[in-house]
């Protein structure tokens, strides 16, 4: 297992990039994983398998949410955000708490550690928040987390032959592709033109 995804680290949080591509591209959750965050611990119960790399692939996605939770609370603390945006970026950040908690009590239930959330300033620093000048400026970088978030969810259904243990990723990839539909409409900035957009 991979310490660095699994423990608090005082290093600096790893590159969202990175974490996405490991989602994207390894990061196939087990039937016992998916079970666990969609809260069937009855489905669950009769599956075996190493918990390990499942725990590992859910520290990334929580890490992806402590990412997110963070940058909006950048942005709601900026002062650059009028008064409707602010009550929107508040409800996302308030989905990504959702999300938070349901993947630290799926790791737990694994037997694994909840990778740990790093300080604010950890977060400012990786995001740039100091260029951050503009209602426009926070919007854009939400609107790119969140569609990175979009095609990581997206990047794990392939492995799920059940499809009500798909439908659990599927639910995570909605909400975030909603954020970036939302974000790129407040930016005044045209919707994807063409088909299969998300997940490419």
């Amino acid at each position: 297992m991979n310490n660095a995804l699994t423990h608090a680290s005082p290093s600096p949080i790893l590159a969202a990039a990175s974490r996405r591509g490991f989602m994207r591209s390894g990061g196939a959750l087990s039937a016992v994983a998916v079970s666990l965050l969609a809260g069937n611990e009855a489905l669950a119960a009769g599956m075996k398998g190493d918990m390990s790399k499942d725990v590992s692939i859910l520290n990334v996605a929580l890490a992806l949410e402590h990412e997110a939770i963070n940058a909006y609370q950048l942005g709601a603390g900026s002062g650059l955000l009028q008064k409707p945006v602010l009550d929107i970026a508040v409800n996302f950040q308030s989905h990504h708490k959702a999300h938070r908690d349901a993947l630290i009590a799926t790791i737990q239930k694994m037997g694994g550690t909840p990778v740990a959330e790093q300080k604010i300033e950890v977060y400012a620093e990786s995001l740039k928040a100091g260029t951050l000048k503009s209602q426009a400026d926070v919007l854009s970088l939400a609107a790119r987390l969140e569609l990175g978030a979009t095609n990581a969810y997206l990047g794990v259904i392939p492995a799920f032959g059940d499809s009500e243990l798909a439908k659990v990723a599927a639910r995570l990839a909605a909400d975030e592709t909603m954020h970036y539909t939302v974000l790129t409409s407040a930016l005044g900035r045209p919707l994807p033109s063409g088909a299969l957009f998300f997940g490419a």
